[in-house]
């Protein structure tokens, strides 16, 4: 992906989104040709001039300090995501492409101690996926509560695949509309972190060409952070389903996390949890033979 094209379409966004007024300037009730501030607006908010603001804007980050960079964040109101995804554009700026590849250098598959401590979460579904959204592994009960999502796959299924081209996924994800921006803000994120990857630029066209939402909200450059809350599912053998979830770092694999579900004790969805995985516990190797 073009760094500078993604730095420039950022930074022009975020600065569409920030009136006068959120930013602490006077308005004057005058009417204003752009939808946000001003660059000139945002270069004094920054503490720079307007023609390095400019230069800014238009994608070139080449040797930015730090504290320009957080400056910046300040002035355009930057959430956490989207301060992290600005710092991740400038390390690419700044970086070569070998280096930027050897950095993000993503652990393909899961090693067996992760997988075996996947197989220790008996009563909570959960699963490991990398920043393209492919799940790479999952223990039983993630398997069976995510079914639709596993359905039909040859290799690891990617989240955004489904969630965008299989009509089942709608029916699926009670909140699709609210997940589905999910997934293209972390798609645009992890973009910004490994903008080499040419597996994740193949899906990005893919999911543009095939789906008009897709192309629309991936126009907008939103982030998001990814590390708890609330699914709701409708399972096809025990109906609806309201899940807490987390989501984790594997620090010693780079790129992949590690996603767990939960249900409160006595609730019906922890009950539900204890039914599937009755239905699809793995027999002891030792009772096997």
């Amino acid at each position: 992906m073009d760094n500078r094209a993604e730095i420039r379409d950022f930074l022009t966004t975020r600065r569409g989104k920030i009136t006068p007024a959120r930013a602490g300037l006077p308005d004057y009730g005058a009417r204003r040709r752009v939808s946000g501030l001003r660059r000139e607006e945002v270069a004094m908010l920054a503490g720079v001039s307007v023609d390095y603001y400019t230069r800014l804007e238009r994608g070139n980050l080449s040797g930015v300090s730090d504290s320009v960079l957080e400056a910046l964040a300040r002035a355009l109101h930057l959430d956490d995501a989207e301060r992290s995804h600005l710092l991740d554009l400038a390390r690419t700026a700044n970086a070569t492409v070998s280096t930027v590849r050897s950095r993000r250098r993503t652990s393909a598959t899961v090693r067996p101690g992760v997988q075996h401590l996947l197989d220790a979460m008996t009563l909570a579904p959960a699963y490991v996926r990398n920043g393209r959204l492919d799940v790479l592994g999952a223990n039983a009960l993630g398997r069976a509560v995510f079914a639709p999502l596993f359905q039909g796959s040859s290799g690891p299924p990617n989240m955004a695949r489904f969630i965008f081209l299989e009509p089942a996924a709608q029916e699926f994800y009670l909140d699709w509309g609210e997940l589905a921006a999910d997934v293209v803000a972390l798609l645009r994120g992890e973009a910004g972190r490994d903008p080499y990857d040419r597996k994740l630029t193949d899906l990005v066209g893919e999911l543009s060409t095939r789906s008009e939402l897709f192309r629309t909200w991936w126009a907008a450059h939103d982030v998001r952070l990814h590390r708890s809350g609330v699914k709701r599912l409708h399972h096809p053998e025990v109906g609806d389903l309201t899940l807490g979830y987390e989501s984790m770092d594997l620090t010693a694999d780079t790129g992949l996390r590690l996603n767990a579900y939960h249900a409160e004790a006595g609730s019906r969805e922890y009950d539900a949890l204890r039914l599937l995985a009755s239905w699809n516990a793995k027999v002891p190797d030792e009772l096997e033979r």
